[in-house]
């Protein structure tokens, strides 16, 4: 078995759930208990990868993240390497997937 590729993925766990706690934790505290404006769009983009099948959702991020988007050139220009197909974007990918899961927790909150 190769252990490289088990400890990548634990690795890539391991950030992804580190960012996403307090980004959840922050993001579920101002859907629940302030009435802003723009709430509902907020609240559609958060649900949006349960609408969108995961290879359109997948492409939007390669686009979004990619070397042409702003994102993706301004990530290059600091960093000197590319966003997407790194460890890097690996986070921000789990990130927009598990959205839902906990946008959902912040409408019951």
């Amino acid at each position: 078995m190769d252990w490289t590729a088990f400890a990548l993925s634990l690795k890539l766990a391991a950030w992804t759930a580190a960012v996403l706690l307090p980004l959840g934790l922050l993001s579920a505290r101002a859907l629940a208990f302030r009435a802003r404006r723009g709430k509902g769009v907020l609240e559609a983009l958060v649900a949006l990868p349960l609408v969108l099948p995961p290879t359109v959702l997948g492409y939007y991020l390669l686009v979004g993240l990619g070397g042409n988007s702003p994102l993706g050139q301004a990530w290059t220009q600091l960093f000197g390497h590319g966003l997407v197909f790194s460890f890097e974007g690996g986070p921000i990918h789990g990130w927009a997937l598990s959205a839902p899961r906990w946008g959902a927790r912040s409408r019951n909150a």
